[in-house]
């Protein structure tokens, strides 16, 4: 552990990611402000790493403008719910356990994967779970590499052993330990059936608890039963859900519960990654038929779930190794495939996913006061949902980490 944090801390920031320390000002000439909205005409105006002016079809815009990013469409910085950065491909090609690599190259390895899922749009993430993920966020934070901002679970609890009395030591030890929030594994993988494996005495001391010292908690749950198991311990969201029923989709939303499925990413990646996983503990040949099987099923939770009145849909893909830097993709499954709106598909990944994370008035909404997490993409996602695939302008905290953009008028 402080190998990977000593060598993460000695891998420079990228030269592109300049910090301004004059105010910025971006000509743009349609926005999503990430609350639902589409705006024409504006000049928006960061300093100190804020957004400190968005002005609505202001005379002359271009005065001033440090970035000319008229012709594409600007939107607030994507918010991945569910992700898994420390996953990645060993020097062997297979799905690295840290044992056939030095701890250099698995730090680089995972400086990599969050990188690239910066340069992809993603300027906050949500990883759940593993121990190296604090390092990392410590690093990402003290601008040592590129990076997402990152919330993370650490280890995620799993056993069926502990007592419901120790699982609320272990909630107040996590929190100790610098945890954001807590991962629960409540159900098996879609591998292995999804069937619930905590009792509800196990989810309501861990959800309890977590409440009680402020943390939120969130449940990998497939089943039915599994799933009314968490919302009914009072745990703050649901992830997958393959097996959802609308009475349980109906219940999160009662409740005020969060869902986060996924339609598409996670699973065609493992398919094409299929011999980097296979053999590995539950990636068999059952696992990955169990997979395929699911797909449908993931696709018609989603589309229930978009039109479910009240349900809470935020945006996660559950990225693992292959996957890093591709999140978009799973806009596109969403929309094409499952039905969503790619409006609601935005705001799921903005003002939604900020509030769901408790950052609602910091993060996924391009509005004065909030932290200049600013895209732009090539195309009108409104119109065709594969303009995600074309980022060309990334923004963090007032950081520029990517401008493949043209017309950069002036510093």
């Amino acid at each position: 552990m402080k190998l990977l944090c000593a060598t993460l801390a000695t891998i420079a920031l990228a030269s592109a990611a300049t910090a301004q320390e004059t105010p910025v000002v971006l000509r743009v000439s349609t926005m999503l402000d990430g609350r639902g909205h589409a705006m024409k005409d504006l000049r928006i105006t960061v300093e100190g790493g804020k957004i400190t002016a968005v002005e609505t079809k202001a005379a002359g815009a271009a005065a001033g403008a440090t970035y000319d990013l008229r012709g594409l469409t600007v939107l607030p910085g994507w918010i991945d719910a569910h992700v898994h950065p420390t996953w990645h491909f060993g020097a062997d090609g297979r799905l690295s356990d840290g044992k056939n690599e030095t701890p250099q190259q698995g730090a680089y390895a995972i400086a990599g994967n969050v990188w690239a899922t910066l340069e992809a749009g993603f300027t906050t993430i949500q990883s759940v779970g593993s121990p190296d993920d604090k390092p990392l966020r410590e690093a990402i934070a003290a601008g040592e590499i590129p990076g997402p901002r990152l919330l993370t679970s650490l280890e995620p609890f799993a056993s069926t052993k502990p007592t419901p009395e120790e699982l609320r030591a272990a909630v107040r030890q996590r929190k100790a330990d610098g945890a954001d929030l807590i991962k629960i594994f409540a159900s098996k993988s879609i591998r292995e059936g999804g069937g619930q494996t905590l009792s509800d005495e196990q989810l309501a001391a861990i959800c309890g608890e977590a409440k009680a010292q402020g943390l939120r908690t969130l449940v990998h749950a497939h089943s039915s039963q599994s799933i009314q198991a968490a919302v009914r311990a009072g745990c703050t969201e649901i992830e997958h859900g393959v097996f959802a029923t609308d009475d349980d989709l109906r219940l999160m939303a009662e409740r005020g519960v969060y869902f986060d499925p996924q339609a598409g990413l996670v699973f065609h990646n493992y398919f094409d990654n299929k011999a980097r996983f296979l053999g590995i503990g539950n990636y068999n040949e059952e696992g990955f038929a169990a997979m395929e099987k699911a797909v449908p099923l993931a696709i018609d939770v989603v589309r229930r779930a978009s039109r479910t009145p009240g349900l809470k849909m935020v945006f996660g893909t559950d990225a693992v190794a292959g996957a890093h830097g591709h999140n978009a993709e799973e806009f596109i499954y969403r929309v094409r495939d499952a039905g969503q709106s790619a409006m609601d598909a935005m705001v799921s990944a903005n003002s939604l996913g900020a509030q769901a994370m408790g950052l609602g008035d910091k993060i996924g909404s391009v509005a004065a006061g909030m932290d200049a997490d600013i895209i732009a993409l090539d195309g009108n996602p409104l119109e065709d949902i594969t303009a995600v695939r074309r980022v060309v302008f990334v923004m963090k905290g007032g950081r520029v980490y990517k401008n493949t953009v043209i017309s950069h008028i002036k510093k």
